[in-house]
């Protein structure tokens, strides 16, 4: 049976003939009765409305046919479906291709049976949780939900479908719960236009198919890989520590993104003279350099001196300030 078909239905009839009636209405489905052109008296009083053409007697209930509800349990539905993956050049279907009749004997079975798409109504039902008598009163749409999730690294074989039950209208919902609707058979009885009116109720079969499929690719793991680290900050850690390690300019850029600071060493001096020009609140003593660049020092400076370039010293140190900001600074400090 195909998505969208009734399952089972019994119906009340209601026969009518076309006659004329009191009152201006619209039938049912929004389209508006003829009018005859008459004037005549509303039923009781003085008022009085337009006759219309109608189907009388109005819909009553009163016929109920046969109730089908302890033969359609086994009635079977057949489902085909097939999924296609366009990216991957991959297709599949949820029958088995077999050529001894296998799809005549067989019933859907989750573990035995997964691809013999053949499933009893009364299965349906119950899988979704639902009583088939009661159901079958009223009506209702039961929802078939076929979920194609495919590892594709694996073989053809590992991509099955999965099936799953449920309903679909609110049966706690007077208003909309069930499922029914109307047709009509028209013919003539005696030259007279008549009908039969059907409501139906039946058990509606909506198919959805849901699926997704994946398959590993090296230029989206690079991809993902590399904005992971860079999120959390292990990207430029890297980077440097290739070009400081591989590089065969690694001192050049050493040079250009590290900044070498001299540490001073301790004078003969008094301490409190050493913390002040720490704290840059006393001029630093003259540098002891020597003012040519290649002649050697004949002894190390107690001081860093300010550097020119990268090996170089400065002739004439530079000087924060004169003279003492704030002589009592250390006691205050």
């Amino acid at each position: 049976m195909s998505p969208g078909r009734e399952g089972v239905q019994h119906h009340h009839q209601d026969r009518g003939h076309t006659l004329r009636a009191r009152g201006l209405g619209v039938g049912r489905g929004g389209a508006p009765r003829l009018r005859t052109g008459r004037c005549v008296p509303y039923y009781q009083g003085s008022a009085k409305t337009c006759e219309v053409w109608g189907w009388c007697p109005v819909e009553d209930g009163a016929s109920v046919s046969q109730f089908l509800g302890k033969m359609a349990p086994n009635f079977t539905i057949l489902i085909k479906n097939s999924i296609h993956y366009p990216k991957f050049q991959f297709s599949k279907g949820n029958i088995e291709h077999r050529k001894d009749g296998y799809l005549k004997r067989c019933t859907f079975d989750e573990v035995s049976d997964p691809y013999c798409p053949i499933f009893k109504l009364g299965f349906i039902v119950e899988q979704a949780g639902e009583n088939f008598t009661e159901l079958a009163h009223t009506g209702g749409v039961i929802g078939v939900i076929i979920n194609w999730d495919c590892d594709l690294d694996l073989s053809a074989s590992k991509c099955n479908p999965k099936y799953s039950f449920r309903r679909l209208d609110p049966k706690h919902v007077p208003a909309s719960s069930g499922y029914n609707f109307r047709f009509a058979k028209y013919y003539k009885v005696n030259g007279s236009a008549t009908r039969t009116l059907i409501k139906a109720y039946g058990i509606r079969i909506d198919v959805i198919v849901h699926g997704q499929a994946g398959k590993f690719s090296l230029i989206p793991t690079i991809i993902n890989l590399a904005t992971a680290l860079t999120s959390i900050g292990v990207g430029s850690f890297l980077c440097d520590w290739i070009l400081l390690t591989f590089m065969n300019k690694n001192k050049v850029y050493s040079h250009k993104k590290f900044d070498k600071v001299c540490t001073p060493r301790r004078s003969s001096g008094s301490w409190p003279v050493t913390l002040a020009l720490v704290l840059g609140q006393a001029p630093p003593p003259p540098c002891p350099c020597s003012a040519d660049p290649g002649q050697p020092l004949a002894a190390p400076p107690p001081w860093p001196c300010p550097t020119v370039g990268p090996e170089l010293c400065a002739s004439e140190p530079s000087r924060q300030d004169s003279t003492l900001t704030d002589p009592r600074g250390l006691a205050q400090l």
